[in-house]
């Protein structure tokens, strides 16, 4: 099974919500099934943003789902749709690198950032999540301070994200499947990495 119909197929069996199947469709006009998670780091090549969130799906459905008090849509779409702001993120190109080995220079893949609507990243994905469907209060604050600490409001001092952690426990289980799912399912993903 490919990637993008293992995410449509998890997807559809467990979000039900309506606008869900729009925001699918929307995704088919995005690079999202084939854009990168990073410019460099995890996920740096095709295809990687659909598999870190798959990643992320299954550490938060195997680790943190409780049947008895979890509600799986909202695991689901929390995972799988947290980083949607990079869809029609990253541009595909070539960067010159010397090849310690031989001495010569060679063009190697690269991704840099071109984003068309510098909205923030966490904020950036309830804005259009919510293009198609609602999310309740809970989700939307999760996939706002999915970054953690590496969150640039959190790096400049800001302190909701603490309030964020303590009132929403499904913001840190996010967190922590985003955690597991770039620094130890993804290590070595990146085709652009160590050049």
């Amino acid at each position: 099974m490919d990637y993008r119909q293992e995410f449509i197929e998890s997807f559809r069996r467990d979000v039900q919500r309506p606008g869900a199947e729009k925001l699918l469709e929307w995704l088919d006009t995005t690079d999202f099934f084939t854009a990168p998670a990073s410019t460099r780091f995890h996920g740096a090549c095709e295809s990687g943003l659909v598999l870190h969130s798959l990643n992320v799906y299954k550490c938060m459905m195997s680790r943190w789902l409780d049947p008895e008090t979890d509600s799986r849509e909202s695991f689901a779409i929390v995972s799988l749709l947290h980083d949607l702001c990079k869809a029609n993120f990253y541009k595909a190109g070539f960067r010159n690198v010397k090849n310690d080995a031989t001495g010569q220079w060679e063009r190697v893949p690269s991704y840099s950032v071109q984003d068309a609507f510098p909205y923030g990243h966490g904020e950036k994905s309830v804005y259009l999540i919510e293009r198609f469907m609602r999310l309740k209060p809970a989700e939307a604050i999760a996939i706002r301070w999915h970054m953690g600490g590496f969150d640039d409001a959190a790096r400049g001092g800001c302190f909701a994200i603490s309030e964020a952690y303590d009132e929403y426990p499904l913001a840190v289980k996010l967190h922590l499947s985003d955690l597991e799912a770039t620094y130890l399912l993804e290590k070595g993903t990146s085709r652009v990495r160590n050049r």
